[in-house]
């Protein structure tokens, strides 16, 4: 089992930047979990809790008051879908990027393939609510992209050149 490695520019901000994807795939893991095994009454408890102290110190706090207007408007049976969409999100983010780190080549145009159909549901929830949010998100996955592209040649390569030897 060969770990992915490198010391240019170029792999240290490919290595930065999936294991931050992998980061928030696992935050997306338990968020989906904390939705689905918490009511929307418990979630919205917990949250006002967390949040308080900035809150009160500064009654703009972005996180924090776009934390507490996010849980405010789940209802019904809404917390099924968020935790679903959640769960195989973090799921799929949290696979691909273990696969990267050991060095599979599937993994690289499964992880571009990924990142396209996220910048395309980005793009559609852009028609509805223009975020900085996620112009932020959508332009850090271009990033991703292009650095997840690059490795993948760069890996491709160097196999192909143990295999002519």
């Amino acid at each position: 089992m060969q770990l992915l490695k490198g010391n240019t520019l170029l792999d240290r901000s490919f290595q930065a930047s999936i294991t931050l994807k992998g980061i928030d795939g696992l935050l997306e893991i338990l968020g989906g979990l904390l939705a689905l095994f918490a009511s929307p009454s418990r979630v919205n408890t917990f949250l006002d809790a967390i949040t308080h102290h900035a809150v009160t110190r500064n009654p703009n706090a972005f996180i924090a008051s776009h934390l507490l207007h996010a849980s405010s408007t789940i209802t019904g049976h809404a917390h099924y879908f968020i935790a679903f969409y959640l769960v195989s999100h973090g799921l799929a983010k949290a696979i691909l990027v273990v696969a990267l780190w050991l060095n599979r080549m599937w993994a690289y145009p499964g992880m571009i393939i990924l990142l396209v159909l996220f910048i395309l549901y980005q793009f559609y929830r852009m028609t509805f609510a223009m975020s900085w949010w996620l112009i932020w998100l959508t332009v850090f996955d271009i990033i991703v992209i292009l650095l997840t592209y690059a490795e993948y040649k760069k890996q491709r390569a160097s196999k192909a050149a143990l295999l002519s030897n």
